[in-house]
């Protein structure tokens, strides 16, 4: 301190060590690990753009006010977003700041010996001392045995003789320190694997009807998200066909609607040529290709629809995939015709699996997710779709903004509502049957390298965490002297991280040592233990 009292300035050199020392210590990676933990809580409760996009449209418009504020702090891409980005690197470089200098200073740990007996063993906080006619080499090895027998971990022992005395010098549970240093070690390999799987992953999804197939390019997906440092060039050229998707739900009981069972099967080809190999793909059983996992994450309904124009001609016959809304699987779906002539044609409804109604005045509603009673409820639009200036459209949004509704002679909006075989005549001329109903399978697609490494890690960490709960740390010392014709032993413990056990473990010790030393078990000498200061 400087004569007027102010202490000198810290310099920016000095600062920068402070900033290093504060962002290294363990206090500070608690403190980033408890941030991270509470900066995931929103990628739990918001629908995320990576995992379910439509998930997240919903979301916007089921709240118009708060969802553009939540987009704009990054909550709808929690785990890309710079603010976690920044949490995730800091504890990263904390923990490896506070990793580094702590196995430095256990490896010259693990070299050195033990230290000598202190000169006065009795302040210690556990200390006894019992009398044996062996001499005091005789002891050193009876605690040599008794100090590394079966019971413990692996110790240190170094013995110090002379023809007077002798001390025996133990340390064990120093592999406590190593589980911690596992621990923590295992933590940054769980951050990193993670960082990987993230930068140089993919996770994509598709609906596939049943009959057709999918092929690994990014044309083929409705939903793609991928790391910054993934190449789409280097998405494995696999491909697969859907021959049949099995749906079945539990038709009663407590558990009436719910799925029993979703099953997809067909053929796979892991590369252009390789040949076709069946598959059978079940929810949480996904079919491995090329180094990705393809997932049956969901299914749904795909009316057949058949549509001819004004002039006769038939202008879309195809398979429409709706997708599911609730648990009774009422779904919505757009169908865009761009050949009808003279207009171009739009339909927007919903499909019913198990349609009932009331009344002749209410509308239908689904009851049960299975398809008992399918029905395709449709409204009609006429117009320019947007489709042939190039822009990308959603197949399942229809652009409304230069076509017009059809409507009935009352003037009201003109719908159709169609069961498998029926056909309803639009009021331009054409017609709009419903042919058929397949399922669809929505598969997901995903790719994350080292996805082993976090599981192993996880396991591998609460292995050293169990190890440093465990393991005790303790210095063992036991020191005797020629008194006379008897030899003095003195026995004492220091734990280094206090435990309640140390008295009685040194009970026990004194006992195995008079044993071994051939002092009669019921002739107990005086044990002192003490409060550690």
């Amino acid at each position: 301190m400087s004569a007027s009292g102010t202490a000198p300035a810290m310099g920016t050199v000095g600062m920068l060590r402070w900033a290093w020392r504060q962002l290294t210590s363990m206090r500070t990676a608690l403190v980033l690990l408890m941030l991270l933990a509470i900066a995931s809580v929103p990628g739990s409760v918001v629908p995320q753009r990576g995992v379910d996009a439509r998930a997240v449209e919903a979301y916007f418009s089921r709240n118009p006010d708060l969802a553009p504020w939540l987009d704009r702090l990054g909550f709808f891409s929690v785990y890309t977003s710079p603010w976690f980005s920044a949490i995730y690197l800091l504890l990263m470089v904390s923990l490896v700041g506070c990793i580094l200098p702590r196995t430095r200073v256990y490896l010259r740990a693990l070299r050195a010996r033990p230290p000598k007996a202190p000169k006065r063993l009795e302040r210690l906080p556990a200390f006894g001392t019992f009398e044996t006619d062996a001499s005091p080499q005789e002891v050193a090895a009876a605690a040599r045995r008794v100090l590394a027998g079966p019971r413990g971990l692996p110790a240190r022992i170094d013995v110090v003789e002379d023809a007077t005395s002798s001390e025996v010098r133990v340390e064990k549970g120093y592999l406590r320190e190593a589980g911690n240093l596992v621990f923590h070690v295992s933590v940054v390999a769980v951050l990193v694997g993670v960082a990987v799987g993230a930068l140089f992953g993919y996770r994509g999804a598709a609906i596939v009807t049943q009959g057709d197939g999918f092929a690994n390019v990014l044309t083929q997906y409705d939903e793609f998200s991928s790391g910054a440092l993934f190449d789409s060039d280097e998405l494995p050229p696999f491909s697969l066909q859907l021959d049949e998707m099995v749906a079945r739900f539990w038709t009663d009981g407590p558990q009436r609607g719910a799925p029993r069972l979703f099953r997809a099967s067909g053929t796979y080809e892991a590369e252009p040529g390789a040949g076709e190999q069946p598959y059978r793909m079940q929810v949480n059983q996904p079919l491995d290709v090329g180094g990705s996992s393809v997932f049956l994450v969901g299914q749904g309904y795909a009316p057949v629809l058949r549509v001819t124009d004004a002039e006769g001609n038939v202008v879309f016959d195809d398979a429409v995939p709706f997708l599911p809304q609730d648990g009774t699987y009422t779904s919505n779906g757009v169908v865009k015709v761009p050949d009808a002539s003279p207009e171009q044609l739009g339909f927007q409804g919903f499909f019913l699996p198990t349609a009932v109604s009331s009344g002749e005045e209410e509308a239908s509603v689904s009851i049960f997710p299975g398809a008992v009673n399918p029905l395709v409820g449709l409204f009609v639009f006429e117009g320019d779709l947007g489709l042939d200036d190039g822009t990308p459209q959603s197949v399942y949004v229809l652009d409304k903004t230069n076509v017009t509704q059809l409507e009935n002679e009352d003037g009201d909006p003109f719908r159709v509502s169609l069961s498998p075989g029926q056909q309803a005549e639009l009021p331009n001329g054409g017609t709009i049957e419903f042919v058929d109903l397949k399922l669809f399978a929505r598969f997901q697609v995903a790719s994350t390298p080292l996805v082993e490494l976090p599981l192993v890690a996880i396991s591998v960490g609460i292995i050293g965490l169990i190890l440093s709960l465990v393991i005790r740390p303790r210095r063992t010392w036991v020191r005797s002297r020629r008194d006379g014709s008897r030899t003095v032993v003195e026995v004492a413990g220091l734990d280094r991280v206090p435990r309640d056990d140390l008295p009685d473990d040194l009970d026990d010790l004194l006992e195995r040592l008079r044993v071994a030393t051939g002092v009669d078990p019921d002739t107990t000498g005086p044990r002192e233990e003490k409060d550690r200061p």
